[in-house]
């Protein structure tokens, strides 16, 4: 598991449902995005739970309550309870935990998500920087947040209170596009001040930890449409992940990935949990999945054959990997992924 030198995407003979006892799922991008569940992705984690496999929901937006998420996620037609559900305000309000007093205050800037995260580590949420607060904690607050929220966090970290963070996402889907995320929100803190929070979400190690405390997990697959959480997360922690091209990544991103960021599976969406994973062949420069081959060529991406675009896909990501090695990807690639339709 984790394979930390990938070169290509690795094949599965077992449907990923079977293969892995834990999907520990991404939201915003995978299952849902502006609140309206993603095609297919009902359907699919149906068919994934009722063959046996877990399924906890893993994200970085510490605005809503896991009670809320589990509730969205009802109406949406795909059951879950609370503990179904881990957050980057758990994991955040675990990490206060264990450097400031017991009971101790913490000036939030964010949402509910937060608020009842630090309440559960016997933790008091506080709005002003002149209530004398043992901690600063930022996290995603919705469009909603506002300034003045980010004017008590810069007072209270000038004068030394330790900065923390949920995550620092600079963006999140929406269903009118791409937003800014809590990333984008600490920034601002940043700049005003200087300083630099303590992280605990996707990708660092407080939020795996979370995660397979509160589940259990002993063969976890990481799903998400993210790179630099999702993914990095599941390599930083050692364990194997599946992208869905249904969020923020797209196939050129995916392509021109760094060691840190390729995942161990790719797929169209989260119907690829039901399926095994197809084999890429070859060795050194030509690499071959479906009916597809793929090598390169001076510095471009070179495509033939013919079949299914992920199969095509999953080739270009060989040829593109084992030609930029340990370093991100530079190949020019528009050509060949039009030809898929990506």
């Amino acid at each position: 598991m984790g394979e930390r030198g990938r070169t290509r995407p690795s094949g599965s003979a077992q449907a990923l449902s079977q293969a892995y006892d834990t999907a520990l799922l991404d939201l915003d991008g995978v299952v849902y995005a502006g609140g309206e569940a993603i095609a297919y992705a009902v359907e699919a984690l149906g068919a994934a739970r009722d063959g046996g496999m877990h399924l906890a929901y893993v994200t970085n937006n510490a605005l809503r309550t896991p009670d809320a998420v589990a509730r969205h996620l009802t109406e949406l037609g795909v059951p879950a309870d609370k503990g179904d559900v881990i957050t980057s305000a758990q994991a955040v309000a675990r990490l206060i935990a264990e450097q400031v007093p017991a009971g101790a205050r913490v000036l939030v800037v964010g949402g509910e998500g937060l608020r009842v995260a630090l309440r559960e580590r016997g933790l008091e949420p506080v709005e002003s920087a002149d209530d004398d607060p043992a901690a600063v904690v930022q996290g995603y607050g919705g469009p909603e947040l506002a300034w003045g929220r980010f004017a008590e966090a810069c007072y209270a970290v000038a004068r030394g209170v330790p900065w923390f963070a949920s995550n620092t996402d600079m963006t999140i889907p929406s269903a009118r596009g791409i937003a800014p995320g809590n990333g984008a929100a600490v920034e601002v803190v940043r700049i005003a001040t200087g300083g630099t929070p303590q992280v605990a979400g996707k990708p660092l190690p407080p939020m795996h930890r979370e995660t397979i405390l509160r589940t259990g997990a002993e063969r976890p697959l990481v799903v998400g449409d993210r790179l630099d959480t999702d993914i990095e997360g599941a390599f930083n922690g050692g364990v194997d992940s599946l992208l869905v091209l249904t969020g923020v990544t797209d196939a050129a991103q995916l392509l021109a990935a760094g060691p840190k960021y390729r995942p161990t599976y790719v797929d169209a969406d989260l119907r690829g949990l039901l399926t095994g994973q197809p084999e890429v062949t070859g060795s050194t420069d030509t690499f071959g999945c479906g009916g597809w081959t793929a090598s390169v060529r001076g510095d471009a991406l070179v495509l033939e054959g013919d079949g299914e675009a992920m199969d095509g896909l999953r080739a270009l990501c060989a040829a593109a990997w084992t030609h930029a090695g340990d370093a991100a990807g530079t190949l020019e690639a528009g050509k060949v992924l039009a030809r898929l339709g990506l």
